[in-house]
């Protein structure tokens, strides 16, 4: 850890680093077993509830927890790391457990203010999270209708949400909402099990199709006041955070179609008569087209993996006794995320298309759904406009203007006024 500036008491309860091909020895045969029916989920858009139930017993989902608490203590890096393999297999589940990973970052973070212990032995047992932030319609940007309220002595949660990705899978749903109680906008750690929690499979995109990104509604919803978190003591890193998820996916994505174009090549048989060689597999531009492929999906890694060093640095940074320092790692970590995704997501949607290039017009056949990598590339890069994402990093090099941190969607203020 270097000189790092950090408090002594906290060394034990940090994630800072384990022995990755130890962790990754226990999932890997897992990922495996998820790539195998990945064509088939593809196809006709069956949910991976088999899949992610084995990494759930696994213990997937406490791979952040500290070793001191039973998880295997993964710096962010590391995470990553390991998400990219579980992407390459299917992009799908990682979306799915976005939601998941970010709320135990938030709990990692609320740890050196008070002990987050019942959290990660939920964790560590296998309990998942789910998200629900995004509401749709004419909600007011800045705006925010799903509401905690009191009646009598309960506290009652209730709303509707889209885009609530692995809830469906999930224990529990990190839920953003506006507590009329305390006149704040909060986080409700809602039970997905609750009487009153709907969720449906209603999610209609051209790509990333099995995510279960679909309709939360919650209807009078009991939660208990300490599920009830302030959103201002969110961890500050949250948006990069998600952001490098985003990466680490595309990231997956590239290496799964190289690995599976390359497949395709090497069994093709057929031939242009105006190609370069008897077989597919020996001409030089048809080898061009996957060594520029390789080439990306290297990159598109590499620089997954660097973004997620700032966020580690943003991590060790917010149990230390500088402020001043805090705050640079976590503007670090933003810029960086910013960066990554401009690059990668052009990266890998170009390289999901050219691969075509070596193959003939065989492979637009569904049955082997070769278009699933562009298409589930392009619907993960379409989550954070890359054009807002440049107007900013280039506002902050010109400017210095700093980097939105948090940032909603929704109605215009102009819809609807007179």
């Amino acid at each position: 850890m270097g000189n790092l500036d950090i408090q002594n008491r906290f060394l034990e309860d940090l994630s800072v680093s384990a022995d990755y091909e130890k962790v990754a020895a226990k999932y890997r045969p897992i990922f495996e077993k998820i790539a195998e029916g990945v064509v088939e989920r593809e196809k006709n858009r069956i949910l991976p509830y088999e899949q992610i139930n084995l990494l759930k017993q696994a213990g997937f989902g406490a791979l952040r927890v500290p070793v001191k608490f039973g998880g295997d203590g993964v710096s962010i890096p590391q995470l990553f790391q390991l998400l990219i393999e579980l992407a390459k297999a299917d992009s799908n589940i990682v979306q799915a457990l976005r939601g998941h990973f970010a709320f135990v970052e938030d709990r990692l973070n609320a740890h050196k203010f008070e002990s987050q212990e019942l959290w990660f032995k939920r964790f560590v047992q296998g309990d998942l999270a789910g998200n629900a932030w995004t509401e749709i319609g004419q909600v007011k940007i800045g705006d925010v209708i799903t509401r905690v309220t009191q009646k009598g002595n309960q506290l009652l949660v209730n709303g509707k949400k889209y885009y609530s990705t692995g809830t469906i899978f999930a224990d529990w749903v990190d839920l953003f909402a506006y507590d009329e109680t305390t006149d704040q906008h909060v986080i409700a750690a809602i039970s997905r099990h609750a009487s009153g929690v709907e969720v449906l499979d209603d999610w209609d995109g051209f790509g990333q199709r099995t995510t279960g990104s679909g309709t939360l509604t919650l209807n009078d919803v009991a939660i208990e006041r300490d599920h009830i978190l302030p959103f201002d003591q969110r961890f500050k890193y949250q948006t990069a955070f998600y952001q490098v998820f985003h990466l680490a996916t595309l990231a997956g994505i590239a290496h799964a179609a190289v690995a599976t174009f390359v497949h395709e090549v090497q069994k093709r048989d057929r031939i242009f008569s105006h190609g370069n060689a008897d077989l597919v597999r020996n001409d030089p531009q048809i080898l061009q087209v996957i060594g520029k492929a390789s080439s990306q999906a290297y990159a598109s890694e590499s620089i997954t993996i660097r973004t997620a060093e700032a966020l580690q640095r943003a991590y060790i940074s917010h149990f230390g006794e500088s402020e001043v320092k805090n705050i640079q790692a976590n503007n670090d970590a933003e810029l960086e995320s910013s960066q990554g995704q401009v690059v990668i997501s052009e990266l890998v949607l170009d390289l999901t298309s050219q691969l075509f290039n070596s193959l003939g017009a065989s492979a637009s056949t569904t049955a082997k759904q070769l278009d699933r990598f562009w298409r589930n590339a392009r619907v993960v890069s379409s989550h954070n406009p890359l054009i807002y994402k440049e107007k900013v990093i280039g506002d902050w090099e010109v400017n210095r203007e700093p980097l939105p941190f948090v940032w909603q969607i929704g109605a215009s203020p102009k819809v609807g006024a007179a």
